[in-house]
């Protein structure tokens, strides 16, 4: 009988030691995001420190201002200035809603409806973007002037009727009137809202409103149930993008409203560049950001949504 004996295998030659990576890649991440973080610190957060210890001087221009600790100066800017605070808040709003309802429909054509035609109504969304922000709004001064087409037609029409007794207009007039800078702020940050919206709606597989169909969906039911909650970190991108500018936004109430329609922004700009009342202005601010920050956190978490387009 033949014995078969086992033959052990060759060992194995050595394998070289591998060398642990290299420490300098890993700091590659943090060189490529140091140039951001410092235009970060220059640009925003030492103007907001220096913002910060200026709302609590007391002074004059001529005497100087000098670090008081004066928060007083918060109080007496709220108490004074409330009703401009709230009127900067209904009316940037009212122009977020206008652009809602206006731009979901508009973005909607662009995803689904445009076929050849999308790049040209992208263009034509963003023209207004080619133009100064103060050309924009000087051209509405110009469509709503009193005696122009668009008055005499909401006048033969009674539309204006209507707009005087709920408080948007004055009689025949436009100018002047929260209308007037409602339409200003609807129409310059229009695509603030469209181009979020778009995006979000682009990103649905259209695949999902096939299997609603074969599930006798209802299109309006198809709309319901799977493209608006899909769409909805478009939504919230669009209302903060509209919300939060048209807020702080102070040339729309200066020219196409009055002293009536002053917003939290003109108050803001009267006191650093006419009365000179730098504390004042600084605390205005401030207040201004903190509100915004409070509604925007409450309205991410009641929308339901972390992914933002």
């Amino acid at each position: 009988m033949a014995t078969v004996t086992e033959v052990e295998a060759p060992p194995l030659a050595p394998q070289p030691a591998q060398k642990p990576p290299r420490k300098r890649g890993r700091l590659v991440p943090y060189w490529l995001l140091l140039p951001g973080l410092l235009w970060l610190v220059v640009f925003f957060a030492l103007p907001l420190v220096y913002q910060a210890s200026t709302s609590i001087q007391t002074g004059s221009l001529e005497d100087g201002f000098k670090v008081t600790w004066h928060f007083q100066t918060y109080w007496d800017a709220l108490a004074d200035y409330w009703p401009q605070f709230l009127r900067s808040v209904l009316y940037a709003g009212a122009a977020t809603i206008l652009c809602l309802v206006l731009g979901y429909p508009l973005a909607y054509l662009i995803a689904f409806r445009a076929g050849r035609w999308r790049n040209l109504i992208m263009i034509l969304v963003i023209a207004p973007f080619f133009t100064s922000f103060l050309i924009r709004t000087l051209a509405w001064k110009t469509i709503l002037a009193d005696g122009g087409p668009v008055v005499g037609a909401l006048n033969t029409l009674h539309v204006l009727d209507v707009t005087s007794w709920l408080g948007f207009t004055a009689g025949d007039r436009v100018l002047a009137t929260p209308l007037a800078v409602v339409c200003g702020l609807t129409y310059n940050f229009l695509p603030f809202m469209v181009l979020p919206l778009y995006t979000s709606l682009e990103r649905i597989d259209g695949r999902l409103h096939e299997a609603a169909g074969d599930l006798y969906a209802r299109p309006i039911t198809t709309f319901r149930k799977v493209t608006f909650p899909l769409s909805m970190p478009g939504v919230v991108s669009g209302t903060l993008l509209t919300f939060i500018p048209a807020s702080g936004d102070y040339v729309n109430a200066d020219l196409l409203g009055s002293t009536d329609t002053r917003m939290v922004g003109n108050v803001i700009q009267t006191q650093f560049l006419r009365i000179l009342d730098y504390p004042t202005a600084a605390a205005l601010s401030f207040i201004l950001m903190a509100a915004i920050l409070i509604m925007v956190t409450l309205y991410i978490r009641k929308s339901g949504t972390e992914d933002l387009v």
